[in-house]
């Protein structure tokens, strides 16, 4: 009886072991899911009242609360390294440009809401200094806060979930309307113009590059496969490839990989590159649940012929969901996609 009651206690606590591992790692990336909404709240208080980014080298132009026919209107920091003025006085020089979202989080940890910052500035300068990368400025674009889930979730995408899903990421994160292609309309339509005429910078889509993390990600690489025409590369740090926690089942992530397999640009040959992709994830937090999709994608990549000189996927042990993890390896993308060897 005894052996009887023992041997049913370990069955039970068998049963039960993998319920409160799940529970574990449910509450340790709610705690980090939790930081988008103190993001929203934080950044979504009126941007004209955010005092100017201070960069440690270079120099940042703001556009405050630039207008949009498609998106609210916010501000937009461009960042110009030292040489800019001194090679565009002297020179026929023209700059590359990266476009990135999430634009409060780059340059100033003094001004974000959680003291953590991109550092971009210092990255960039040190890769130009060393001549590792061409020439290039940054245009960092803010999110709005309250509209940031709905502007970086793909729309076309969201259309291939079942109707229930929509209805519940309509209600709960996305602002009652999908704005993801309305806001790359922004960016190609009006923004990227503005920036081509305003600065110094070739046009052509060999020097047009777009760059996030987590959400930021995705919406980089939908900007790719939306307009391979306009940019030639994406950088996707912490891609979150499952949409939203609340709906963790893996369907976000499959529906994402069959829009990749229609949508994302094929090389022709993988000796002659037309788009260049970067991709990595931490093991921590919320960047622990990214790993087997990654994995996904990464066949998507191959099946689509890149190769190691258009695409590059890395882990990194220990790392988080977070601006100070990414501020790390930031010099990794921006090699890569804009680095002198051709």
């Amino acid at each position: 009886m005894i052996r009887s009651v023992k041997q049913f206690g370990c069955a039970i606590l068998t049963l039960l072991l993998p319920c409160f591992v799940v529970f574990f790692l449910l509450c340790t990336v709610g705690i980090e899911e939790s930081a988008f909404a103190r993001t929203s709240f934080q950044q979504s208080l009126p941007q004209s009242t955010q005092p100017p980014a201070k960069p440690a080298s270079g120099r940042i132009v703001r556009f405050e609360q630039f207008s949009s026919r498609f998106v609210m209107p916010r501000n937009i920091d461009v960042w110009l390294p030292q040489t800019y003025d001194s090679l565009v006085k002297d020179s026929a020089q023209k700059f590359a440009v990266l476009y990135m979202h999430d634009g409060q989080m780059l340059f100033d940890s003094t001004n974000t809401w959680n003291k953590q910052e991109w550092g971009v500035d210092e990255t960039m300068t040190a890769l130009l200094q060393q001549g590792a990368i061409k020439n290039c400025i940054v245009v960092g674009i803010w999110n709005t806060g309250k509209t940031r889930h709905s502007e970086y979730f793909p729309k076309k995408v969201f259309y291939r979930l079942p109707k229930k899903m929509q209805d519940s990421l309509l209600q709960s994160a996305l602002q009652n309307k999908v704005q993801s292609d309305a806001y790359l309309k922004f960016l190609t339509q009006e923004l990227k113009p503005f920036i081509d005429s305003a600065f110094r910078t070739n046009s052509n889509r060999e020097s047009t590059f777009i760059a996030g993390s987590s959400m930021g990600g995705l919406i980089s690489l939908y900007a790719l496969c939306e307009y391979p025409q306009i940019f030639g590369g994406a950088a996707c740090l912490s891609t979150h490839w499952i949409g939203n926690i609340g709906w963790n089942n893996g369907v976000i992530p499959r529906m994402i990989a069959k829009y990749l397999l229609e949508k994302l640009p094929t090389q022709r040959q993988k000796s002659i590159k037309t788009h260049t992709i970067y991709f990595d994830y931490g093991t921590k937090t919320l960047d622990s649940l990214y790993k087997p999709h990654q994995i996904v994608v990464d066949k998507i990549m191959t099946k689509k012929n890149y190769s190691a000189s258009s695409w590059m996927t890395k882990e990194f042990a220990g790392e988080d969901h977070s601006e100070r993890a990414w501020a790390k390896r930031l010099y990794l993308p921006l090699q890569f996609l804009l680095g002198m060897k051709e």
